[in-house]
């Protein structure tokens, strides 16, 4: 059975490898936890300067940092920092253990939130190296007493986000210079919808008609 995930707590940290990666999956989740006045903070490995193709990365790093910064103000996140790993080379090293470490001691969340780092999505879905690697560094390094979740496809728990998909399609929206190279064919805002779509649809076995699905990988102490 599909549990409800706590909202008893006031501050969240999402852990990510890239730009957009918050806006995959947890953006309406999010939209939910600060309309209730809870504090979320987004820190990402890289910057994504290697993201948009036909662009140098000193110029799409910067852009991409941007792109994220509004993308977390759509849904009421103002504290944003990126820890400057290079993108495309992620590895589960002690230094990114040792930042993971670090940002956990200093915003001392009660709940984390970070990607998921199985192999495959589904059959034909594979998994990219960076957001593995990146996913168990989190796992190694956390040591925290809240519970750690991530938003893979093995949902244990669920958010309920009827009403806030809406601010999740224009977080993922902002990331428009990424999506229209990535899709030259499909404006923006159909993207956007479509992404949102997939990934807040109805979960067997909970309630919502619109949910975030996360994972729990370790319970809270």
């Amino acid at each position: 059975m599909i549990e409800t995930v706590p909202e008893n707590w006031s501050t969240a940290l999402i852990l990510v490898a890239h730009p957009d990666d918050p806006e995959y999956g947890l953006a309406a989740a999010v939209a939910r936890w600060t309309s209730q006045g809870k504090r979320v903070v987004y820190a990402l490995a890289t910057s994504g300067e290697m993201g948009i193709e036909g662009m140098a990365p000193a110029e799409a790093g910067p852009l991409r940092e941007g792109e994220q910064i509004a993308s977390a103000a759509e849904v009421g996140v103002t504290e944003v920092e990126f820890w400057g790993f290079p993108d495309s080379e992620i590895f589960n090293t002690a230094e990114l253990r040792a930042k993971v470490a670090e940002t956990v001691a200093r915003i001392d969340p009660d709940v984390v939130v970070s990607l998921y780092g199985g192999a495959e999505w589904g059959p034909g879905l594979p998994n990219q190296r960076d957001h593995m690697e990146f996913a168990q560094a989190v796992v190694d390094a956390y040591d925290g007493p809240g519970p750690l979740y991530c938003n893979g496809p093995g949902a244990t728990h669920a958010v309920d986000v009827e009403g806030f998909t809406d601010a999740a399609v224009r977080a993922l929206e902002c990331h428009r210079v990424y999506l229209e190279v990535l899709d030259p064919s499909t404006p923006v805002a159909e993207q956007a919808a479509a992404q949102v779509e997939r990934s807040t649809g109805p979960i067997d076995g909970f309630p919502a008609a619109r949910a975030t699905g996360l994972e729990l990988l370790r319970a809270a102490r």
